[in-house]
């Protein structure tokens, strides 16, 4: 899953990205709330962490704009401020959960997992395609019940395929969900992963679900050809 994080102080973003990170999220920092709001409509994100006091526009304007656009993502609040007034307001604006500063990681993981359950999109904790699960919230997956171990990368691309199974996924929306911005128009990372999670998910067993679309990406689904 992808986590846009919009917070100008480094020590918070730094420490708050990396926490993300270890819990196997994809995670996007944006300094500012022009440049969180420009992400937050430009990409397909599952979850906007978003600070109040940010520079060139403040993060309740980044969340009124975000809701005119995309009124289904949602959006945990962080923030100093702690007044009833400003929490009444944020959630009044579309704020799905707020969280003040200081706080403990923990706690944040903990209501970044909670907002994505209940999330507008499927997010029941197990995802299944033919003999293939996929548990969200033990990050566990399983064929024909069997447990497959797998990297931080390759849960989050197999999840992604998952949750998409029976589509066709481009090289390049794959590096956008899977990896950070970083890695744009670095495509052939993608097949290298789709080779390990191959070998993993498809190559023990008789029926294979990891497709190629040549000339285009890849696709989950029963029956795939390869």
């Amino acid at each position: 899953m992808r986590i846009l994080l919009v917070e100008d102080e480094t020590k918070v973003s730094s420490s708050v990205a990396r926490g993300l990170t270890e819990e196997r999220f994809v995670v996007d920092v944006a300094a500012d709330g022009k440049t969180g709001l420009d992400l937050a409509t430009t990409y397909h994100y599952d979850l906007v962490i978003l600070d109040l006091m940010l520079p060139t526009l403040d993060g309740s304007q980044v969340l009124r704009r975000l809701r005119t656009q995309n009124r289904h993502v949602p959006v945990l609040i962080l923030t100093a401020r702690d007044t009833v007034a400003d929490k009444v307001g944020n959630f009044e604006a579309g704020a799905d959960d707020y969280l003040t500063k200081p706080f403990a990681l923990a706690e944040l993981i903990v209501r970044v997992k909670a907002l994505l359950r209940r999330g507008p999109v499927n997010r029941s904790s197990v995802v299944r395609v033919a003999d293939l699960e996929l548990d969200r919230l033990s990050q566990q997956v399983k064929r024909a019940g069997k447990r497959i171990d797998l990297t931080a990368k390759e849960y989050s691309l197999l999840e992604y395929l998952m949750s998409n199974a029976g589509r066709i996924l481009s090289r390049t929306m794959i590096i956008e969900h899977v990896w950070d911005q970083s890695f744009v128009g670095i495509t052939n990372i993608v097949d290298v992963y789709v080779r390990h999670l191959r070998s993993k998910v498809d190559d023990p067993f008789e029926q294979k679900l990891i497709g190629t679309v040549r000339g285009v990406g890849y696709t989950l689904r029963q029956g795939a050809q390869s």
